[in-house]
């Protein structure tokens, strides 16, 4: 019978609510919102579920020790009580994250060595070997959470972070990250029952990310390896059911738009389309913001302009203005949603917005503010039962302290890498007794032998992905005659 056990699951800045939703639709159980963090229990499948699936984790985490340590000969003595023998060998090898909040531990990479040394000595102590330190590819990570005098040592089950989809052949400066674009796609509500636009769409990371939540893909789809897969445990039939489970894949029945001034930013996202497999679905074209034209057919609009930081433009005001200009005459009856960093900017865009999200993309405090844009006057879209905010909407508007008090739009985190590490804080491991009935594993596929697990894995009998639209160019991973192709996703 699989066993219950603690999760955490990582992400960005104002993402919880959204990660916490997605849990719960995989049927994760004790799910808590916390600081850039989610916890849930759940056995093995949902913890190879949720590295699979997830739209908006960053990683998925597997606490395996909790306790107190005032010193780092605290933290010493009781990560060498654990018997690591369960997690690794000596001929395995590993490699320690640590992220501090504390007075008492100034310096992350100490609390990494101290932790390292304890498992060394563990081996050479029981079996007079070591495992070895790999901090390129290990066969264990650990992650390793101090604030103030609260530890919490874990297994990373997910290895490379999980916005690192491996769709992505190419990019432009400054590129949208995969979580936090799935993050806004799912927080407008949009799940593929309109037309979807972004007349700014750069790499087209917001197009790809619409696409496999309209057709309801899993974004893991394109990755190589997860760490969990180098694990003693390691059910491998079990992650290539899941893999190759293409049951909740739904039609997607409208059109996704994107647009760019820039040809290369243009052929980058045409290239990045075609490497996801969904050149059918997205149509990608050179326009400037200012020749936009009232669509056709009803449609989201979700776009992330020039900020004036990473990306210049000659007239980064005028440009707002231009935006705004386009919305009020060329997209009546539908809404938009922008993510921006100035006030100024903000303001030159004109119109007053539905509903303000505060949010993080990488360093910089940002909105995402929806618009929406009535075909006539707000009496008469409201006299014809049209919804403003919904209630949920309604509340979260009205929370205090929803932004910070005299709010500064420059303000950043003190490291942009601070806000990826999510923050584990009184986190507390729960007895579980649920016992969870076995599943019948489908033995639909010829599976590599050990030596080639890693190297790919079989699609599901009878699915051809040869032929039609997904076209996955040159790859790493090579399945042959109508297997899928992935391309290598490092950038």
């Amino acid at each position: 019978m699989e066993q219950n056990f603690n999760l955490i699951a990582k992400t960005f800045m104002g993402l919880e609510p959204v990660l916490a939703k997605e849990l719960t639709q995989l049927g994760a159980n004790d799910v808590q919102i916390g600081r850039r963090m989610v916890s849930f229990t759940g056995d093995k499948e949902l913890m190879y579920r949720a590295n699979f699936q997830l739209h908006t984790a960053i990683r998925i985490l597997k606490p395996i020790r909790h306790f107190k340590a005032k010193s780092a000969d605290d933290v010493y003595e009781e990560i060498k009580k654990i018997d690591w023998a369960e997690y690794l060998s000596p001929e395995k090898t590993f490699a320690v994250d640590a992220v501090v909040f504390s007075e008492e531990f100034r310096h992350s990479k100490f609390v990494s060595y101290k932790v390292k040394d304890a498992i060394v000595d563990f081996f050479r102590e029981k079996t007079g070997k070591r495992p070895n330190i790999s901090v390129a590819n290990p066969d264990i990570r650990l992650n390793m959470h101090i604030a103030e005098d609260q530890c919490t040592l874990s297994l990373d089950s997910s290895g490379e972070s999980l916005h690192r989809r491996g769709y992505r052949q190419e990019s432009v400066e400054a590129p949208l990250n995969e979580v936090l674009a799935a993050g806004m796609i799912l927080m407008s509500g949009w799940q593929g029952d309109t037309d979807f636009i972004d007349p700014m769409c750069g790499s087209g990371t917001l197009l790809i990310e619409a696409a496999l939540i309209a057709k309801n893909m899993a974004p893991g789809l394109f990755r190589k390896e997860y760490a969990f897969e180098k694990w003693l445990d390691f059910d491998a039939d079990l992650f290539d059911y899941i893999y190759n489970d293409d049951s909740q894949e739904r039609e997607f029945n409208h059109h996704i738009y994107g647009y760019d001034i820039d040809i290369k930013a243009v052929n980058t996202a045409r290239l990045n389309a075609k490497a996801a497999g969904l050149s059918a679905d997205i149509t990608i074209e050179q326009q400037d913001f200012k020749d936009f034209m009232q669509p056709q057919n009803k449609s989201i609009m979700i776009t992330n302009p020039p900020y004036g930081e990473r990306i210049s433009t000659p007239d980064l005001l005028g440009t707002y203005r231009m935006i705004g200009e386009r919305l009020k005459h060329q997209f009546r009856g539908n809404d938009a949603w922008i993510l921006s960093y100035r006030e100024e900017c903000f303001e030159q865009i004109g119109l007053k917005p539905s509903i303000k999200i505060p949010l993080y993309n990488g360093s910089l405090e940002c909105e995402f503010r929806r618009y929406q844009m009535f075909d006539g006057k707000l009496k008469d879209f409201r006299h014809e039962g049209g919804v403003v905010k919904t209630e949920e909407e309604k509340r979260q508007m009205a929370q205090k302290h929803r932004f910070k008090k005299e709010r500064e739009f420059k303000q950043r985190l003190e490291e942009t890498e601070q806000n990826e590490e999510a923050d584990i804080r009184n986190f507390t491991f729960h007895r579980h007794d649920i016992e969870k009935k076995e599943r019948p594993i489908r033995k639909e596929r010829n599976f590599h032998e050990e030596n080639d697990k890693r190297k790919g894995r079989d699609f599901k009998k009878g699915r051809d992905f040869g032929k039609g639209n997904r076209d996955f160019g040159k790859s790493k991973r090579d399945f042959g005659k109508n297997k899928r192709r992935f391309d290598d996703d490092e950038d």
